[in-house]
This record gives C-alpha cells, structure tokens and sequence, in this order.
C-alpha cells in the first residue's frame, strides 16, 4: 500500500528544505565574508617618531587571529626601501622584533621617512594578499647633533678642587657635565638669549689626573656631542694619620651610633659597622642632600672660617684605625676639624638656605647649608641646632653650637665643602682669590658677570701638606 502526502504537506516541506538551503548559503557566505574580513596582524606599540644616526628600538607584533608568520620592516625614504629587520617564522601570536637603523651603513639621508612593518599570518582567507601590511608610521631621520660651545672654564685644578665651567649648548634636550665616570648639572645663567650655561665640577680627592672632562649634550633622536673641558690638572697629595680606638672610646660611642649592638658582642665589630657602613650611609645621604640646590649663586665673597679655631684634622686624610696594637680599618676623612671651646658658635660660612639638619651617622647632629649651583656646606658633631630646614641665613649667623656628637669625643667642628654632595677642600672658598681667579674670572670670560663681596681676606688656614699640625686627638 502506497501512502499519500498531503499536497499541503509536501508544499511546507518544501519551503523547509528551501530555507534550509538558503541558511546554508548565507552561513557559508557570512564565515566566509567574516574570515576575509579579519585584519592581519597588528604593531602594538609605536616605533619613535625622530631617530638620528643610529636608534635601536623593538616593534612588537600581534596576530589578530592565527599566528605571524613572519615579519619585514623597512624604511622608505624617496622611493627606496631599505630593509632594517627581518624575521621568519612562525613567530607565534605575538612576536617582538628589534629593529636598529643605521643611517650611515643603510645610506638613509636626513628628512622625512617612513617605516613599514609588512606581516602576514597563517589565518585562513578566501583571497590571500600577501604581504599583509601591518601598519605604516611616519619618521623623520635627524642627522644634525646638538652644538656645544664651551665659552670658558677654570683652568688650573687640582684633585679635591672645584672648577667651574662656562658653555652654551643648541639643539639639545638632555645636557650633563662629566668628569670620568661622573656626571653633573649645569644651570642657566645670564641673559637667556645667550643660551649660557654654568656648572660647579667636584673633582675627588682620589680622581687620576688623566680622568677624562666634557660637555656633553644629546638631542630627542639620539644624535650625541661632546666639547672636553680645557683645565689643566695639577695633582696634589693628602696627608696620612694613624688613630688608636681605645676601648674608652668605644664604651662610649658604639651604644650612642650603634643601640642595636648585642651587648655581649665584642664593642670593636660594633665600631667597624659604625666605621665603614654608616660612614658609607653618610656619604650616599650627602649625594641625596646635594640634589637640594637653588638654580643661582647664593653666597657672596669668599666663605669664612669660624673665629678662634684651630685646625686638627685636613681634609682628605687617609687614617689607619689601630686596636690593640693590630690595623682593624682605613677610612678617609673629608672635610676639616675645627676646636676652639666647648660649645662654642657655629656660623654659617657664607649666605644661603638650609636645607638639612638632624642627626647623619658618623656626623652626629648636623646641619647643611646650600649656597646655590650645587656648593654646600655642612656642619657637624653639634650639641645643637638653631635652625631649620627652609632657613634663609647670614654669612656669620649662628647655626648652632659645637659638640660631641657622632664618632668624636673632644667637642670640635667638623666642616666640610661640598659640591653635588661630593667633600672638596674648604681652603679653596676660604680664599677670595682664588674665588677671583677660579671662578669669577671664567665667569668674566664668559660674558656672565661675577660673584660678588669679594673683597681682599685674610690669609686661610694652610691646606694640606703645609697647614698648622694637628695634635688634638679624636
């Protein structure tokens, strides 16, 4: 028996098969529509806009789906492209490729550019162009390097001096003044048409004579120039001692310095942490406090010694620490000792703001005052302090009053020099010629005026090697 479907029936079943067609022409349209619609892959991260002679820089790369299956990046310039990284793959999803585009070596001339990075995938599509571009950035190729003039400088010099350098610099965004290793800030000065510049140069005590020094500048595409500073080195020799750590000395100064000590440990280990580590602490604080500098010359004429002091210990003297007969450390100490009463005045040596006071390890309670340009002093071992932080002071006007605080027993000052936080020799800004002939005379030179108040001084304490001998003891 054969069975009838209704016309009715066989009308709907129809139109279901019609549409189900048609679903399947349209889906099949849509993912294929969709699949050639999916971009290839992306840059992630934008090259630099300006580069000069040679810049090294990564450009990162992300497939939108699939993987990358390699990468070409180029510079065009005037029709020429010139090929500056490449990578096969497959590279994955993501893919960081370092470029490095030499100007020179890849005949690529100063003006406008551009970069193309070209990175096709293994993405399925109906039509396959290849390679997909990935993205196209402007670039400009800066081949001019900054210009720098050094207008004037002091010209003899001597380690754990200063000398002062005058210079202008064109074109430049990052500007530092180096001495070997070493680098330092300048600051305007002048009419600011002029462009001029001045920097302070600490040169340390242990600093080669045949240490390298240069201006040096760099522009936003990395171009680099360098003037070498023409000073003339005159080496100069520091002074040694030998102290002996009693152990009265040290029943008296590790529980002060070093509270944390075990009581039962040996009083000498206390000493060396407190010797050498927070000596260390010290010195890296006065780097910090050194920052802390006014844009412009503070002081006026040449600094001044405390009244009725007497010099015990030079600046820059290597001493040797005995106990019990037996060598336990060698520390150099910066700066100079000056006694003349207990708790006698300490007045500040020139004009300038405070900028530090309270207790700095081996220091004690102590106080800085800068001076402008990255020249500071300090004043340290003090019973106390009269001043703070913000203070605007008078050359002469009291800080405080000497003591024994820190790593000292007899009640003194110790005074230190300081430019960029580094110790040079106070004797030289005791002295106003030498402020006449080593640093307003560059400052002459350069056609940027002068220190003033420098006035005729009387003579400064003897520095080292020929200064007063010292025979009060710490």
């Amino acid at each position: 028996m054969i069975a009838v479907v209704p016309r009715q029936s066989r009308r709907k079943l129809g139109v279901l098969v019609i549409l189900l067609l048609l679903l399947a022409v349209v889906g099949s349209v849509s993912y294929v529509g969709w699949r050639q619609s999916v971009s290839g892959p992306v840059v992630v991260n934008a090259p630099p806009r300006l580069v000069g002679h040679k810049a090294t820089f990564p450009i990162t790369i992300e497939a939108r789906r699939g993987h990358v299956l390699g990468v070409e990046i180029a510079v065009v310039q005037g029709g020429r492209s010139t090929v500056v990284a490449k990578a096969d793959g497959p590279l994955g999803r993501r893919a960081e490729i370092p470029v490095t585009i030499e100007a020179a070596a890849q005949k690529l001339r100063e003006g406008e550019a551009t970069l193309e990075v070209r990175a096709p995938d293994d993405f399925w599509r109906p039509l396959r162009l290849d390679p997909r571009a990935a993205a196209t950035f402007p670039l400009t190729l800066d081949l001019t390097p900054p210009k720098v003039e050094v207008l004037s400088a002091t010209q003899y010099v001597s380690n754990g001096g200063v000398a002062l350098v005058a210079f202008r610099v064109d074109g430049a965004t990052a500007i530092e003044v180096a001495v070997g290793p070493a680098v330092f800030p300048s600051f305007p000065m002048g009419p600011p048409e002029r462009g001029a510049r001045v920097a302070l140069v600490p040169l340390p005590w242990d600093m080669p004579a045949t240490a390298p020094a240069a201006v040096r500048a760099r522009d936003d595409a990395g171009n680099v120039a360098s003037r070498g500073i023409p000073f003339e080195m005159k080496p100069r020799r520091f002074p040694r001692d030998v102290i002996n750590v009693t152990d009265a000395f040290l029943q008296a100064k590790v529980p002060e310095l070093l509270p944390q000590h075990p009581p039962a440990a040996p009083l000498i280990d206390g000493f060396l942490v407190v010797n050498r580590d927070q000596r260390k602490q010290a010195e890296e604080e006065k780097r910090r406090i050194g920052a802390k500098t006014a844009d412009k010359p503070l002081w006026e004429g040449a600094f001044v010694q405390p009244r009725n002091t007497k010099v015990f210990a030079n600046f820059a003297e290597t001493r040797t620490y005995l106990y019990q007969g037996r060598e336990i450390d060698t520390q150099v100490h910066f700066g100079y000792d000056l006694a003349s009463t207990k708790q006698a005045p300490a007045p500040a040596a020139n004009k300038g703001v405070v900028v530090f006071t309270g207790p700095l390890t081996i220091y004690g309670n102590t106080v800085v005052v800068d001076h402008g340009l990255g020249l500071q002093t300090l004043y340290a071992h003090m019973s106390s302090i009269d001043v703070k932080v913000g203070d605007q002071v008078a050359k002469g006007q009291e800080l405080g009053r000497t003591g024994t605080t820190g790593l000292a027993i007899g009640d003194h000052l110790h005074y230190e020099t300081l430019v960029h936080g580094i110790s040079v020799t106070p004797v030289e800004w005791w002295d106003a010629k030498w402020i006449r002939d080593r640093i307003n005379l560059p400052l002459k030179t350069a056609g940027l005026g002068e220190i003033a108040g420098l006035e005729p001084s009387a003579a400064a304490p003897g520095d080292e090697g020929s200064g007063p001998t010292r025979r009060r003891r710490r």
